[in-house]
């Protein structure tokens, strides 16, 4: 896994980079566990925009990634690592012993013929899916549940991790990637190691146009906008945006707003908020 600059043969490749797929397997993607997703874009029910920004884009197949891992007890043998445009991390096509095929996100490190398993006592190996009760201290996971059974949701990115940093009665306490520490159930189930294609945050988009291909439309800044399209609107020539704080276009407070619900349910289960 690497990144590749391109040379300036024009301008929109002058400050680019792309991955250079050099552990991509498979250029197809297994038509059992593919199909197509109607993507909003942005738009309701009625077609109007409800989130701005959004629009246009490449089509893209939805790949079904297991992020349950409930297959307990099987061995599973990894065949390809492909790309899936549905996320910036790589995914693994494995097939178990009784012939089943499923896509898992792919751990670092994680390389075609490797074998791994779910199950209660499995090896503290990378790609194994086993209870966060049984899990040493110290060690880095991915693709944890927050409520047992509900399936993975928390560190699905590329290269992302959780630490585990102590257990005490039904709880055990991690560190988010966000730096956030907080409490889930022992009966939890991760995978060890941490997501692959860490280099998937240094790539350079290079050009307008790029972001169009993955569905991302034009932002204008609101302090250029008239008074009535935005709050930061209006004035002379490079005018402030005359108030206390930055604001939403319909005026709620932006940037540094907490968005939390101050009573939620599961805010005695952190220990250290992201901010």
């Amino acid at each position: 896994m690497g990144i590749r600059f391109l040379k300036a043969f024009t301008p929109g490749t002058r400050n680019r980079s792309v991955s250079d797929f050099s552990e991509i397997t498979a250029t197809k993607p297994e038509k059992s566990l593919s199909k197509m997703k109607h993507r909003s874009k942005g738009r309701n029910n009625r077609g109007v925009i409800t989130c701005r920004h959004k629009g246009g884009g490449h089509k893209r197949l939805y790949r079904e990634i297991d992020f349950r891992r409930d297959k307990i007890g099987i061995p599973a043998k990894v065949m390809t690592i492909e790309y899936d445009p549905n996320r910036n991390a790589r995914i693994a096509l494995v097939m178990y012993e009784d012939g089943e095929k499923r896509y898992i996100l792919q751990p670092r490190g994680l390389r075609v013929g490797d074998s791994i398993i779910s199950d209660l006592q499995a090896p503290i190996l990378v790609g194994n899916a086993l209870p966060l009760r049984n899990i040493p201290l110290g060690a880095q996971v991915h693709n944890v549940e927050f409520q047992p059974g509900s399936g993975g949701q928390l560190a699905r990115s590329a290269g992302a991790l959780l630490d585990i940093l102590a257990k005490e009665g039904n709880f055990v306490t991690v560190r988010l990637p966000s730096k956030e520490i907080r409490l889930i159930s022992k009966n939890c189930w991760a995978t060890i190691g941490q997501v692959g294609n860490l280099e998937a945050y240094s790539i350079r988009i290079g050009k307008a146009g790029r972001n169009r291909w993955l569905g991302k439309r034009p932002t204008v800044r609101g302090s250029v906008m008239n008074p009535n399209d935005h709050p930061h609107g209006g004035g002379e020539g490079r005018a402030p945006i005359g108030r206390c704080r930055p604001v939403t276009p319909w005026g709620r407070p932006a940037l540094g707003q907490f968005t939390r619900q101050p009573k939620k349910y599961s805010s005695k289960f952190i220990l250290r908020k992201r901010k």
